[in-house]
């Protein structure tokens, strides 16, 4: 699977977002380094990714329902086939979990 065209930078980006979470420090670096839209556009995916494992609504009404493109659907479903499954139930169980507490 592709993960960048420089795995140096991508690595060296991997272990100070790693680092910036031991620290407490996340919210800090990720504003430094995301625009406010770039900010957005993850939240976005995740909730599409959430939805999609979720299975209880078509693709067509995440699209709706989160005002974004059927590409945008597309790409997060595409992703999902790609993935190890055992991660992908590990995104689920850990999406899961952070849902219920922010709704609690």
């Amino acid at each position: 699977m592709y993960i960048s065209r420089n795995m140096e930078q991508w690595n060296a980006f991997v272990n100070v977002l790693r680092s910036s979470f031991e620290q407490g420090k996340e919210q800090d670096l990720l504003t430094l380094l995301l625009t406010a839209d770039e900010r957005d556009a993850l939240g976005l995916r995740l909730q599409i990714i959430v939805q999609l494992l979720d299975k209880k609504v078509s693709q067509r009404e995440i699209q709706q329902s989160l005002n974004t493109s059927a590409a945008t659907i597309t790409r997060g479903s595409n992703m999902i086939k790609q993935m190890d499954p055992d991660f992908m139930e590990w995104v689920k169980a850990h999406t899961e979990t952070d849902t219920q507490n922010h709704t609690a």
